[in-house]
């Protein structure tokens, strides 16, 4: 099916990944289609080498009498009899979640789902078709058949091997191949290890959160130590789990792993030497054997990221979402403000770390595009390179404060998972500083230093979703007093004149929304580029003291560009529902302030757009494009995946066709660079013309 061939999709039918042809959606099928998928790219297995509904005869009470296998994979290249059927799958819906953590079953309570699995698999007259995989996506169990002259016995494992035969997470630790994750994939497992903790021990949602961000991160410093020699200790046996030694082997292994964590980055604050994994020898094999089979330093950052933000998102958000930045929005800020390598990034209420995770990504496809493999999978050679200059970057560039220690401590993590090291992240309140109490404020003083003067400062680019709303004012004089000769005034107008005056009588409190606007063009350097999400009524209210505010920006700014977002954006990742818009601003330097003076106001043209869609509407249901009779439109892409074929590494493409999502904002991203092609950024260029990093 290519995009000459079809261009749209009937109601009701999804895109097969085997075959690139129209199927019957229902959830049974989105479950199966995941699984497609993560076989292709985790595990390796050609698409040719697999086939759907495949009839297996499979002995009853009744004598022999077929039964199809939901996915069935075949040896390599062979043609698709039951002679050459190595593996089974079979599939079933996803359960219900509702708002409850779904508690994960053993395989003794799957008993009648093995036995269906079991039939599949055969007895002893199939020897080679020895592998099973029973899932609904929440549950995943693996089955080996082993064959003896008196029969058949199957046995649990942790995992598979991969398609050329190799263990996955290692029947020995020498014979171990970890496998890049798919992205949805690996959301899953960390669903899965989070809900584990959550629903079968017992523990509270946060103390579950933590439990396992030990265990990931005791993951990836195993991961490091491997690549400068050390031997692994981050494993599982196939076999481990599912007894009282195994796991007590895993325990010591990973207990002493976590010691030396501890030991690693005490001084960086985020670990104490009193903290400790807590989990029962059952909960820690699960997690290890679940997180083991994985490279997450050849993982896509992209994957590891949006894992990661999800599960953050759903623990440490706030009551009211104001810790979580859409990603769409977060992806537009980016992609319009365009950070470069040698530019520092700064986010000062950093919350769970979307801005600079968004910002690492972006720079890991602009490493990509130089070496023309954006959409391909990373090389261990390209991996290496780019982690090595993404912790250069995240060493000297890239910076993020949040007030809650709590977020600080995950969005260091975050950074961890992406760039190899911590970053820097401040305990700190933005708002008031460079004074303050908390602990990261000396080290920020330092790092990245106010700009007030308009004439130095070291931010190149600051991207904020500060926390709004007039329930949460800011009223300690001790905050205001630094704002009094910016936007913490009283408006008034003339009444003979209608020009905006400030009044004597000086506000008592303020929404801190109206504070961030001036502290955010504070910190960044004459020339610097500010995104920051704001509340409307700041941008179109009429009365004098929102003015005022815009009047400051203004002064300060050259307005780049304002986009209006739909109420869907925030209802649905963060709760809140607020009309929003993101507003890009470029520093004004002091020599263009004092021309203005002297020279009157400069005109120029500004971006401006209201998004309608974002891809999902206010229930958080997936939005597509659709022709006017209402059928879904198509579009082609490719998916890449290295595969062993003939026992040789390759680079495989397939294209494959997907909906299209009904989301305005890579639309509105385009339209600005186009806008940049045609009308130059406003003010003096400090940098070599290039988009909106000008």
């Amino acid at each position: 099916m290519t995009e000459s061939q079809v261009h749209h999709l009937d109601e009701g039918y999804l895109v097969d990944f085997l075959t690139d042809k129209p199927i019957k959606d229902t959830p049974k099928e989105q479950v199966r289609q995941r699984i497609v998928r993560v076989l292709f790219h985790e595990y390796q297995f050609a698409p040719e080498d697999m086939q759907l509904d495949f009839a297996v005869k499979v002995q009853s009470e009744k004598g022999r009498r077929a039964k199809k296998v939901d996915i069935a994979i075949f040896a390599p290249g062979s043609e698709h009899t039951e002679a050459n059927l190595r593996r089974v799958v079979v599939c079933n819906k996803e359960p219900k979640r509702g708002k409850s953590v779904v508690k994960l079953r053993t395989y003794e309570q799957m008993k009648s789902e093995m036995s269906e699995l079991q039939d599949l698999l055969g007895a002893e007259d199939c020897p080679e078709r020895s592998w099973g995989l029973w899932t609904d996506n929440v549950d995943f169990f693996f089955v080996e058949k082993e064959t003896t002259r008196w029969g058949a016995d199957f046995h649990e494992r942790a995992d598979w091997p991969m398609a050329d035969g190799s263990v996955g997470s290692g029947q020995v630790v020498s014979a171990q191949q970890l496998r890049r994750a798919e992205p949805e994939m690996l959301k899953i497992t960390f669903r899965r290890c989070h809900n584990y903790v959550h629903g079968n021990e017992g523990m509270p949602k946060d103390a579950a959160f933590w439990q396992f961000l030990y265990l990931l991160f005791a993951k990836m410093y195993d991961e490091r130590a491997v690549r400068t020699g050390s031997p692994r200790r981050f494993y599982t046996s196939m076999s481990e789990p599912y007894s009282d030694d195994g796991r007590t082997a895993i325990r010591k292994r990973i207990v002493d792993l976590f010691e030396d964590v501890k030991k690693q980055y005490a001084a960086s604050g985020l670990f104490k030497l009193s903290d400790e994994i807590i989990l029962s020898d059952r909960a820690l094999a699960f997690i290890v054997s679940e997180l083991a089979p994985y490279d997450l330093g050849l993982t896509d950052i992209d994957a590891k990221g949006l894992a990661y933000q999800e599960l953050v998102g759903t623990n440490l958000r706030g009551d009211r979402g104001q810790y979580f930045t859409p990603r769409g929005a977060v992806k537009l800020m980016i992609d319009i403000l365009d950070p470069q390598e040698d530019e520092t990034v700064l986010d000062p209420t950093c919350g769970t770390g979307g801005f600079l995770h968004a910002t690492l990504t972006h720079l890991h496809h602009r490493m990509q595009d130089e070496d023309g493999t954006r959409g391909l999978p990373d090389s261990p050679e390209q991996a290496e390179r780019y982690r090595d200059r993404l912790r250069r970057y995240a060493d000297e560039h890239l910076f993020g404060a949040d007030f809650d220690q709590f977020l600080v401590r995950a969005t260091s993590m975050n950074i961890m998972t992406l760039a190899d090291t911590p970053g820097n992240v401040f305990h700190m309140d933005s708002l008031s500083f460079p004074k303050g109490h908390l602990s990261g404020v000396e080290k920020a003083a330092k790092r990245v230093p106010l700009a007030k003067d308009g004439r130095t400062g070291v931010v190149d680019v600051l991207l904020t979703n500060p926390p709004f709303g007039a329930d949460i004012p800011i009223s300690d004089e001790s905050v205001l007093g630094d704002f009094r000769e910016g936007v913490a005034k009283t408006w008034s107008r003339d009444k003979a004149s209608g020009e905006l005056i400030a009044s004597p009588n000086r506000p008592n409190s303020m929404a801190p929304e109206q504070l961030f606007v001036q502290r955010a063009i504070e910190w960044i350097k004459p020339g610097g580029r500010l995104g920051i999400v704001l509340p409307n009524g700041i941008l179109s209210n009429p009365g004098p003291a929102d003015e005022g505010i815009r009047r400051f920006i203004l002064q300060e700014c050259w307005l780049l560009a304002s986009v209006e977002l739909p109420v869907e954006t925030f209802i649905v990742d963060a709760n809140v529902n607020i009309l929003t818009s993101l507003l890009f601003l470029k520093r004004k330097t002091f020599d263009e302030k004092a021309a203005e003076k002297l020279n009157g106001a400069v005109s120029y043209p500004v971006f401006m757009a209201v998004a309608e869609k974002v891809g999902f509407d206010r229930r958080g249901n997936d939005l597509y494009r659709r022709s006017p009779n209402g059928d879904l439109i198509m579009e082609t892409y490719e998916e890449s995946e290295y595969l062993t074929i003939g026992g040789e590494k390759r680079t495989r493409r397939v294209t494959r066709s997907r909906p299209v999502r009904d989301n305005d904002l890579p639309v509105i991203a385009e339209r600005y660079r186009e806008f940049r092609e045609r009308h130059p950024v406003p003010g003096i260029n400090l940098r070599d013309a290039r988009g909106a990093g000008a």
